[in-house]
């Protein structure tokens, strides 16, 4: 069995799966739980109580890892999206579009790592000689960094992850994507909204997939007073890659004022 993409020089590698920063190949594939899963799952035995102590030092070298491997990455975009996003999708090729110009822009480009359209992006950032990063995670699936991933961390857990996503990050895009997209960008908008974050773009990229959601939160939420306009101001939706990095590119220059 080969992992879902090929090594750039054309050469398969075997399927692996990753439990943090260890990787494991071949006959040692045998679990199919993930770290967070037995973490979270209260079923089974009860004997978890007597682990939990060791699963905050794992916890705790997670963010210690994750804080000095990215504590000197320059500016930088978070980008978010499907990893089902086949290669010759079109939004496919937006990725690695918006990659390649968002390094050209200076911006290093900060992805979950995985195949699809983070693939793309990534691709793009190492194509146009950027500093493509990848933040992978621990699944019973989508396992391992894409190829083009030139700074990379493995994670166990979701939550030690997502602070990567927003302590390294000037501005966020997200394009067309699933659950796990919709899951980054609520929390981002959250924390931009609440203040918990300096105030940044949230860009979603590609209007026909995104209009639905957007005209959704206008006309619902904001109309019954769940959101303001100014919560809505937060999101700019465009299909313009241009565009999306002038946005970025703005929203940088003003971080650059306040710090």
């Amino acid at each position: 069995m080969t992992s879902p993409w090929d090594a750039p020089n054309g050469e398969e590698r075997p399927e692996e799966k990753r439990r943090g920063p260890v990787v494991v190949r071949r006959s040692r594939l045998g679990d199919p739980s993930t770290t967070d899963q037995r973490l979270l799952d209260s079923r089974g035995p009860t004997d978890w109580v007597h682990t939990d102590p060791w699963r905050v030092l794992r916890i705790q070298s997670e963010f210690v890892e994750g804080f000095g491997a990215l504590a000197e990455v320059p500016r930088a975009t978070t980008v978010f999206g499907s990893a089902r996003t086949a290669r010759e999708h079109p939004e496919y090729e937006e990725g690695v579009l918006l990659g390649a110009a968002l390094a050209r822009a200076g911006s290093a480009v900060i992805t979950g790592g995985g195949p699809g359209t983070m693939e793309a992006v990534n691709r793009g950032a190492s194509e146009a000689d950027g500093l493509s990063i990848g933040l992978g995670i621990e699944l019973p699936f989508e396992q391992g960094l894409n190829p083009w991933v030139d700074l990379g961390v493995n994670f166990r857990y979701f939550f030690t992850r997502k602070t990567m996503f927003v302590k390294y990050a000037q501005a966020f895009v997200c394009l067309p994507g699933g659950f796990g997209t919709l899951d980054e960008l609520f929390e981002s908008l959250t924390l931009v909204q609440t203040k918990k974050v300096t105030k940044f773009p949230v860009v979603l990229f590609g209007r026909s997939y995104w209009q639905g959601l957007y005209d959704w939160l206008r006309g619902t939420m904001m109309a019954s007073g769940k959101i303001g306009e100014r919560d809505l101001a937060l999101l700019h939706l465009t299909d313009d890659v241009d565009d999306a990095v002038s946005v970025v590119e703005e929203a940088y220059r003003a971080w650059e004022e306040t710090h």
